[in-house]
């Protein structure tokens, strides 16, 4: 069985952003790199299924620019057994990730998918959902657990109060959340490993996909800044203070 597991090059989640002066985006320039958090725990759990039997191999997948390799380099480091650059400069959106990954499924032909659920740059939260349409394979979104057994899959999924279970059938598109697992350390020794394992280069025309953008970003702009608070020394205080506030209001 072959699992394809997506991953896409961010801003790391630790360094402070700041938005341009213009308000035409993120200042990325100088900033450190890194791997989605939610596609790591997509390519652990599939290195996991991998390690317990359940699947073949892993191929892991980037769209991007040529710096998206060293984020491949990572997947191939926690376990994936090769990478896929779809290389380009364009700005792509959900949509254009989504017939991207299509385009590539229709040639690696893997039973299963799986996905962070969203990246932690944009939010969108819409690959999977847009992928698992254009593939026309069931999908699981919001994983915390995942069993493979012969030609089906049974998903835990978190919802609002709970979670639900769910056995789709292969082929299969699963999201996963922060709860399916804690990724590995990517120790240098894989590291070093990891560049002996095949990564392809396929630029974007060699696989005749429409990437225009759906959408104009007219402006970003830093959130208003939140006022100091104040120390209360006792209750009799606070409630002085609240009525201040109500009177004000």
């Amino acid at each position: 069985m072959k699992v394809l597991v997506p991953v896409k090059r961010v801003v790391d989640f630790n360094v402070k952003i700041s938005v341009k002066s213009d308000g035409s985006g993120i200042d990325t320039a100088n900033l450190k790199m890194s791997m989605n958090p939610f596609d790591e725990i997509a390519v652990e759990e599939a290195t996991r299924l991998k390690e317990a039997g359940k699947v073949t191999e892993v191929v892991a997948v980037s769209c991007g620019v040529d710096a998206c390799q060293a984020t491949l380099r990572t997947a191939l480091a926690i376990g994936a057994d090769r990478g896929i650059l779809v290389e380009t400069d364009a700005e792509l959106q959900p949509l254009a990730v989504a017939k991207l990954l299509a385009a590539i499924a229709a040639k690696e032909l893997p039973q299963l998918i799986i996905l962070g659920k969203q990246a932690i740059d944009d939010d969108c939260n819409q690959a999977g959902q847009m992928l698992a349409a254009l593939l026309g394979w069931p999908q699981a979104t919001c994983a915390s657990k995942v069993t493979l057994d012969g030609d089906t899959v049974t998903v835990v999924r978190d919802v609002d109060g709970g979670s639900e279970t769910l056995r789709l059938s292969l082929p299969a598109i699963i999201t996963a959340d922060l709860r399916l697992n804690e990724p590995r350390f990517v120790s240098l020794p894989n590291l070093m490993k990891s560049k002996k394992k095949p990564l392809d280069v396929i630029p974007l025309i060699d696989l005749g996909v429409d990437v225009s953008p759906r959408w104009t970003t007219l402006k970003i702009s830093e959130p208003v800044k939140r006022m100091p608070g104040i120390l209360i020394k006792d209750a009799a205080a606070l409630v002085e203070q609240l009525k201040n506030v109500a009177r004000v209001v």
